[in-house]
């Protein structure tokens, strides 16, 4: 079996650019759901003074996720937002008072095992780095570890002009291998692989380096083939095994974590400091001096955009994410998040989706997919409100990578419709199930 994907320009332009620390905005807007699962639930009111990493926001159930302050100052108010996604989700706005002062019961964590090592990872409040956003937490809720045959490393970084795991790899690499230390003694995991595309020479280097030193960590330098992030595409490039439809990677043996997740682990595991900040690429035609900068979970887009060195020109479309699978905001007045590993600005030119046309059958959509779905069946049945066929083209196993728009030359909008697609799918599904029950009675 062969995965395919795509050639994208990769656009890596700061990569060389050392993270620069922004000055703490005035105020941040923490949302309280910043990761897959139910929100936080709010722990503190309007008036009460926090400081740096004190919890705020506590966990609302299994898969939920602790949310910290990354500021020291007053809360001005707990409200309501809209997310990218279109959903009211409550927000604490913090007034920061420039101090930045630690919270006083921040230490680094006790482990002894593999319990205690999920307790703190629970209480660091980290999800996935790379975009996911899953609470890393949940992840390791392993209950049988013998299944645990290797993690995988997920150092991809496979979209255009994001270089915020790069400069991880550069800058945080001892963090890396103590998070690979942390699970290798309390998981007993004996094989660790690190998946790198090829354009990332310096990184795979310094990798290299540390991998040497040990007897389990290898180093699988793959080929700049877009998506070769996604955890299907990983887990068949580096292990050789196919997650089934439905299945998690743990069925075939593996764990994925994001790379950048890992060196957090391993830095919280000797400090303590819980998830507030985040090393964040800013890029796109419409940004005056491209780089890389640290900033406060909750910092607006806008005050992140001035501190980089602000616009060149309005701005047509801004996106958390890269251009591939980025979701874009409605205003840069929506606050940085955990998982935010970019923020890119396009210009008119950049923005500005190109005329579509008909499809002329070429079928470059369904060559280049990861997983061969036929974007174009899919799109028809869609269109004729066919439910039975969406379930047979197995449009439910779309990652929406954008692999099937990018190379479509008609520039049909075939990732949406697939969007679309998969929510029609689960009406039908709800549909038959309903149904189904009440024929059983």
């Amino acid at each position: 079996m062969k995965l395919h994907g795509i050639k994208v320009p990769h656009k890596k332009n700061t990569a060389d650019s050392k993270p620069v620390r922004m000055t703490v905005p005035k105020t941040v807007t923490i949302p309280m759901s910043m990761h897959i699962g139910k929100p936080a639930k709010p722990i503190v009111k309007k008036g009460d003074i926090v400081k740096v990493g004190q919890l705020i926001g506590e966990p609302d159930g299994f898969v939920s996720s602790a949310i910290h302050s990354s500021v020291s100052g007053k809360v001005a108010k707990i409200d309501e937002m809209t997310s990218s996604m279109g959903m009211k989700v409550q927000c604490i706005t913090i007034e920061s008072d420039g101090e930045q002062s630690l919270y006083e019961g921040i230490k680094a964590p006790e482990v002894t095992d593999f319990e205690s090592l999920k307790t703190a990872v629970k209480a660091s409040g980290v999800v996935g780095l790379g975009g996911a956003g899953f609470p890393t937490f949940v992840k390791l809720s392993i209950k049988d570890l013998e299944k645990v045959e290797a993690v995988v490393i997920n150092a991809a970084e496979c979209e255009p002009y994001i270089t915020s795991d790069t400069r991880t790899m550069l800058d945080n690499s001892d963090y890396i291998f103590k998070g690979i230390d942390a699970l290798r003694k309390y998981m007993k995991v004996s094989r660790f692989i690190i998946g790198i595309e090829n354009n990332k020479k310096q990184a795979i280097e310094k990798l290299k380096e540390l991998a040497d030193k040990t007897d389990d960590v290898e180093i699988h330098v793959l080929p700049s083939i877009y998506p070769q992030g996604g955890e299907k595409v990983l887990v068949f490039n580096t292990m050789k095994r196919v997650i089934p439809k439905g299945g998690l990677p743990l069925d075939v043996g593996a764990i994925v974590i994001n790379v950048t997740t890992l060196s957090f682990v391993g830095k919280y595991l000797e400090d303590g400091i819980p998830l507030i900040e985040k090393c964040i690429t800013v890029d796109g035609s419409a940004i005056k001096d491209p780089k890389n900068m640290i900033a406060p979970i909750g910092t607006s887009i806008a005050d992140l955009v001035e501190a980089a060195g602000g616009y060149k020109c309005e701005p047509r479309k801004i996106l958390y994410g890269g251009p591939m699978m980025g979701i874009a905001v409605p205003s840069d007045a929506e606050p940085v998040l955990k998982n935010t590993n970019a923020i890119i600005a396009m210009d008119e030119k950049e923005a500005t989706p190109k005329k579509t046309t008909a499809c002329i059958g070429c079928g470059a959509c369904m060559s280049h997919c990861p997983f061969r779905l036929d974007p174009r069946e899919i799109a028809r049945a869609y269109k004729l409100d066919r439910g039975e066929e969406l379930e047979k083209l197995c449009v439910d196993l779309c990652m929406e990578c954008g692999c099937c728009s990018f190379v479509c030359p008609a520039n049909r909008p075939l990732v949406q419709t697939n969007k679309l697609a998969k929510i029609k799918l689960r009406a039908y599904q709800t549909k038959k199930k309903a149904e189904a029950e009440k024929e059983g009675k």
